[in-house]
Parts: structure tokens; C-alpha cells; sequence
């Protein structure tokens, strides 16, 4: 049989409607307090971050593939919770091979749990909890889980240690040529964790565009309940940007206070680093100041719509002499707003092009210059697959070379 409520009478009722209106009371006061709410009574005005806010900033446009503002990028910093990014990042690599799934369960071991329950930011997971990968990506994303890391890696690879060797590995194999982890969710280890925001700006960039689908799931949440507990994402910019939609905050009292960050709009995505930041006050300013100035300072001009035809090429014991070049995305170049530069393009070519040559294989790169600078470098791929070339392709070939 089911309880039903009863009303309330006498002292006890006048105690609950107490607590109800305190209950209003906080609901207004958070509300006030939300980016959101500020982001509506807030004009943000568009800046670079001073190198008091902000001593390392990066800012990019993946669109075009500029840096848009580059400050100590190679200089050597803790990435504290931004250290997550690459366990999810792995995470994605791992989902898209096949050796992890979504609705895959993890039982939280005790050793994880005796090491991680309360320890830092947590979406508070149960003393051995079943859960699944993608609550715990949820959990890391959107509230900074320490707890939700180490169970995702102890339980996808068996073992913390072999996780974290496997981040590394990821790591190098997109770039990240001046970083190393030593832990899966960037709690102080010594030093053994250490990034550049040259290297944190590849990682998002290959985030971004090998796994948009998986990007767009778990990154930009407001809000996170589990286990009954609904906490707030720390983000800076999301809600409060237009268009931002991550991707992650970082601070210890060692590395001070950081944010990997992206927006999209109007067709450009942006990707933003500030780090070692002295109070996370400063840190957010500066990347909410530093975002809007990537979208204000400069027009993004369209040069060619994805895949059209940029440049042709020739191939050596083709069954075609040449084959088409073209972008698989659009290719756009940022110049400071209202000037008027001259722009040029360049194909410079992996070759020389022997066939057989794949659909879609990247065999040039398009190289883009602003007054002669070069500013971004585009890949360039094949619009079809070329077989190698008969014996009577050969020779018909060989008398075209031969024609006007």
C-alpha cells in the first residue's frame, strides 16, 4: 500500500512553509547567479587577455587553420583537470575502435573508490557502483569527476597505470610533441603532468574534428545529476558566449587557474587557451574577453566551398593522368576587419602522385598566405579513387602528354 500525504497541520505546517520560502529564496538567488543570468546583464568587451589575467593565451580558428593570437605557447605548465580532456579524448579513440562502448558498465573498484570518494571535484560515485562509460564521460565533462576519470580508467584498461600509458600514446600520435601525463585526471603528481597550450590547442582540434558527434554529447552540459545530486558545470563561457559549448576548466594551487575553450559561430570554430591564471576571476575575463575578440576582430571570407575543385594533379601509371584536388570542408581565411589584404594560395603536393590513389586520400595541402605571410596550411584530397593503369591506358596516356 502507498503512503499518501496528508496535509500539513498546525506548528509543523508553518515550519515547512518556512522552509519553502527559504527554499524560493535560493532558487531567485542562484538564478541571479548563473552565467546565463549574468551573461544577460553582462556586456562582455572584446580583448586580448593581459599578460597579468592571462600569462599564456592561445587563440585559434580551426576554420581556417590561423593562430589568431599566440602568448608563451610552448612554455611547459600543469594542466590540472584539463587533464581529462585527454582521458576522454582516449575515451573517443577507444569507442571508436571498438575496445569501449557508451552503455559498457564499470564496476568502481574499492581501491578507486577508497583513493577517490571526496577527494577534489567528484560526481560522487557509490562504494562499488555500477556505471556506465557514458555516465562517467558525463561525469568527467561536465563536473570534473576525479573519481569518474580513475574508475573510467581503471575499469576500460584494467589498470590506472595502463590508462595513463595509453593517453600518452594518443598523445603523440596527433602531435602533442612537448606533453606527458602522469595521471588521468591531472591531480598534483610532482610535475609528471605537464602540457603547452601549443599542444592542448591539437588536442582539441583533433577532438573536435575526428569526433564532432561524440564532441557535441558530451561537452557543453549545464548541469549534471547523478546519484541524486545535481551539481554546475564551471565553464566560463558556455551560456555565456554566444555559441560556446566547452571545453574544460582546470585548477590546483600548483598550475593556478586554466580553460581549454571553443566556440562556433557563424561558420568559424574557435579554440582558446588560457593558463596560469592567478584567480579563477581573472580566468574567466579573460576567456570570456579573449573569445569574443577572436569573433570581432577579424572577417572570416569563404575562398572555397567544401569540395569544390581547387587545384588538379598528375599522376605517374594512373588510370587518369590527373585527378581533381578539393577540401573536404570549406576553406575560409581570417583577416583583420576592415582591411583588405591580398591573399594567396599555394599547392604544394606529396608527390610526385603515383597511383593507385584512394577517394578522399590527402595527397597535397593547400598553403595560405595574408601579404605574403603564411597563415594556415589546408589539406587537400582526391575527389575519386584511380586505379593503376592497363598496359592499354599506358599508352594512351603517354601520347596525351604529348598533346597541347
Amino acid at each position: 500500500m502507498t503512503d499518501r500525504p496528508r496535509p500539513d497541520t498546525g506548528r509543523n505546517s508553518g515550519i515547512h512553509r518556512l522552509k519553502a520560502a527559504k527554499a524560493t529564496i535560493c532558487a531567485v538567488v542562484l538564478t541571479m547567479c548563473s552565467p546565463a543570468a549574468n551573461a544577460a546583464r553582462t556586456t562582455i568587451t572584446p580583448a586580448i587577455p593581459s599578460a597579468q589575467d592571462a600569462p599564456i593565451a592561445l587563440l585559434i580558428d580551426l576554420s581556417s587553420g590561423q593562430t589568431l593570437f599566440a602568448r608563451d605557447i610552448d612554455r611547459r605548465f600543469m594542466p590540472a583537470s584539463m587533464t581529462k580532456v585527454m582521458t576522454v579524448f582516449t575515451a573517443f579513440e577507444w569507442m571508436h575502435r571498438g575496445k569501449l562502448f557508451p552503455q559498457q558498465v564499470i564496476t568502481v573498484a574499492p581501491d578507486v573508490f577508497d583513493k577517490w570518494h571526496g577527494v577534489g571535484s567528484t560526481m560522487f560515485l557509490p562504494k562499488d557502483a555500477r556505471v556506465t562509460v557514458d555516465q562517467l564521460l558525463h561525469g568527467i565533462t561536465t563536473v570534473s569527476a576525479n573519481d569518474g576519470a580513475a574508475a573510467l580508467a581503471h575499469g576500460a584498461a584494467g589498470s590506472i597505470a595502463k590508462w595513463v600509458a595509453a593517453m600518452n600514446r594518443e598523445a603523440r600520435s596527433i602531435g602533442m610533441t612537448n606533453s606527458h601525463y602522469g595521471t588521468p585526471n591531472g591531480w598534483m603528481d610532482q610535475g609528471g603532468t605537464f602540457v603547452t597550450a601549443r599542444d592542448l590547442a591539437t588536442l582539441a582540434t583533433a577532438m573536435i574534428e575526428r569526433y564532432p558527434d561524440l564532441y557535441r554529447r558530451y561537452f557543453g552540459a549545464r548541469t549534471l545529476t547523478y546519484n541524486g545530486i545535481t551539481q554546475r558545470n564551471h565553464d566560463p563561457i558556455t551560456g555565456v558566449v554566444p555559441g560556446a559549448d566547452g571545453i574544460k576548466t582546470g585548477f590546483t594551487n600548483q598550475a593556478g587557474y586554466g580553460f581549454l575553450g571553443s566556440a562556433q559561430r557563424n561558420g568559424r570554430r574557435l579554440v582558446m587557451v588560457v593558463a596560469t591564471s592567478p584567480t579563477g576571476r581573472q580566468r574567466n575575463k579573460a576567456a570570456q574577453e579573449f573569445m569574443e575578440w577572436g569573433f570581432d576582430a577579424f572577417d572570416s571570407r569563404l575562398l572555397f566551398g567544401a569540395n569544390t575543385q581547387i587545384a588538379k594533379a598528375k599522376v605517374q601509371n594512373g588510370g587518369l593522368s590527373r585527378v581533381k584536388l578539393v577540401s573536404p570542408r570549406p576553406i575560409r581565411v581570417d583577416v583583420p576587419k576592415g582591411t583588405h589584404p591580398e591573399v594567396g594560395l599555394k599547392v604544394r603536393y606529396f608527390g610526385p602522385l603515383r597511383a593507385p590513389i584512394a577517394r578522399g586520400e590527402h595527397v597535397a595541402d593547400l598553403i595560405v598566405s595574408v601579404d605574403g605571410k603564411e597563415v594556415g596550411t589546408r589539406p587537400l584530397v582526391s575527389d575519386r579513387a584511380i586505379g593503376t593503369a592497363t598496359i592499354v591506358q599506358r599508352i594512351f596516356n603517354g601520347f596525351a602528354r604529348w598533346l597541347p
